[in-house]
């Protein structure tokens, strides 16, 4: 019993980095209708920018209180300088954020020097409950996804940027002619997204470590749970990740985790092969 309810934990705090990586993924392809393949990059940089502002001396926790701010300007400085140009051809814009991914990746592998590089834990130590023990920064991971997810939703649900959002997604030419800034609504959206890999990804560092190859996993699983959710819809990305993040961090307990992550994306396929919308069927993105 003890083993099965330390599994859970380590399932649900995977599974919420996850959920906050595809969360982002999945906003910008329900909305762009492109897959973004420089997140998990975002994720890496959001990594970086904490490990930096704790290297000249500053709190850990104001570093990750930056670093999605951070990826979230660079997010929206490259929508409006190069991916928007990509928008007409989903491939070439899968073909150009992987490119801008690799340029970020090789820049931070140059930058850490190839070393992988620790961040402490804002909040040390464990949770004991009767005989069991919890590390407490993964329980602060998963209530700050709850959170974030919350909000997420709440923002494209009741509010009025949301309404543009989803008025953009459904019909972007009846939005434009409603006098709504398509362009703008493209921009804050993929620097929305990007900010959300950022944020995943100064939660990760103190657990993970700094390297290069940081987010390419996180991308992987991230794609693969986008497919599985669905596009179209703010549910189905979130239910893909679950999926993919509880298979990716159950498996391992029971079998080897290179078998473990073959299953988990072969699975994936399986599902996708016979349910090609995905989970939450949403209405796609009719540009």
């Amino acid at each position: 019993m003890d083993t099965l309810l330390i599994a859970t934990f380590e399932i649900l705090s995977f599974g919420a980095i996850v959920v906050l990586v595809v969360l982002g993924l999945g906003i910008i392809a329900s909305m762009m209708g492109i897959f973004n393949f420089a997140q998990g990059e975002f994720v890496l940089l959001g990594a970086y920018v904490t490990y930096l502002m704790h290297s000249v001396g500053l709190p850990v926790p104001l570093g990750m209180l930056a670093a999605p701010v951070a990826v979230g300007t660079l997010g929206f400085v490259l929508e409006k300088l190069v991916v928007r140009r990509f928008y007409a051809a989903p491939i070439v814009a899968m073909l150009g954020t992987y490119a801008l991914g690799l340029i970020i990746r090789e820049a931070v592998r140059g930058l850490t020097g190839g070393l992988y590089l620790s961040v402490p834990e804002p909040i040390s130590g464990s949770i004991t409950i009767g005989s069991l023990h919890f590390a407490a920064w993964r329980g602060v991971i998963v209530i700050i996804t709850l959170l974030v997810m919350a909000a997420s939703h709440a923002l494209l649900a009741y509010t009025s940027f949301g309404l543009r959002v989803r008025a953009s997604l459904e019909n972007p030419q009846l939005a434009r002619a409603s006098g709504i800034s398509t362009g703008m609504i493209y921009s804050v959206t993929f620097a929305f997204g990007a900010a959300l890999a950022g944020l995943a990804g100064a939660l990760i560092v103190p657990v993970f470590s700094l390297f290069a190859d940081l987010g390419i996993r996180f991308l992987i699983q991230g794609f693969v749970a986008v497919m599985v959710g669905g596009v179209g819809s703010f549910a189905g990305p979130v239910a893909g990740a679950s999926v993919i993040g509880t298979f990716s961090a159950w498996l391992p307990w029971l079998m080897s985790p290179v078998i473990a992550d073959v299953l988990v994306f072969v699975l994936a396929i399986i599902f996708i092969k016979f349910r090609p919308q995905g989970l939450v069927s949403g209405r796609g993105v009719n540009r």
